[in-house]
């Protein structure tokens, strides 16, 4: 059960690795546009100080405890890690400042879609490892349970608000804010169903090898 739970726990941070490094490669391109909830944290960032990271940790923290309240089913260990983690992570890469800088010319659309392709990969791998959802998906399901609305139309007007709200702060919203989704979900899909199949594989595996074992001792 350790090794299972330690091979889950590491597809959970190389993915969240992943997804925060992706976030930060688009952060700095964010000219052509980025993700709404990122719109928000620069737009935050801008205005306020603190740094990227730490609004993305501010906003994580308040979903889980609106998510707490209207059902707790969606939080676990893994929800609060990924609050702090990749808060974390994107203040780190950014912060090392290796990552190529905008030369506003098409190589920065190259880079966006890299970032939004690397940020796509991620989030498959580390919500494969089942250990928790990220505390916007927790936020916007608890809300799709609460109201009985479609978790697709929860999600656009959530979204929607707060890109509305990054972009009255001053947040960069441009081209690729629009079709951010429509690049980065088939990703996410395709990586998910890849990886959690997997582990499961892993985990049969796993299991089979423990029952031969009890037969053979017993």
């Amino acid at each position: 059960m350790i090794a299972l739970a330690s091979i889950r726990w590491s597809f959970f941070v190389v993915g969240l690795i992943f997804f925060s490094f992706g976030i930060s490669v688009t952060i700095n391109v964010q000219h052509l546009g980025i993700h709404p909830w990122d719109v928000l944290n620069v737009g935050l960032f801008e205005i306020f100080g603190f740094t990227i990271g730490t609004w993305n940790i501010v906003f994580g923290i308040t979903l889980i405890i609106v998510s707490w309240i209207l059902d707790k089913s969606y939080i676990k260990l893994g929800t609060f890690l990924n609050a702090f983690l990749v808060g974390m992570f994107v203040d780190l890469f950014l912060w090392l400042d290796f990552l190529p800088e905008a030369s506003h010319s098409w190589t920065d659309a190259i880079l966006m879609g890299i970032g939004i392709v690397v940020m796509g990969f991620g989030g498959g791998l580390y919500n494969a490892a089942r250990v928790g959802s990220g505390p916007r998906d927790g936020f916007m399901l608890s809300i799709s349970d609460k109201l009985g609305a479609p978790i697709g139309r929860v999600r656009i007007i959530t979204e929607s608000s707060v890109l509305v709200l990054g972009l009255i702060l001053g947040g960069p919203v441009f081209i690729f804010t629009f079709i951010f989704t429509f690049i980065q979900s088939p990703i996410f899909q395709f990586t998910f169903l890849r990886f959690e199949k997997l582990i499961n594989q892993i985990q049969a595996k796993h299991h089979e090898k423990h029952l031969t074992s009890s037969r053979a001792s017993g």
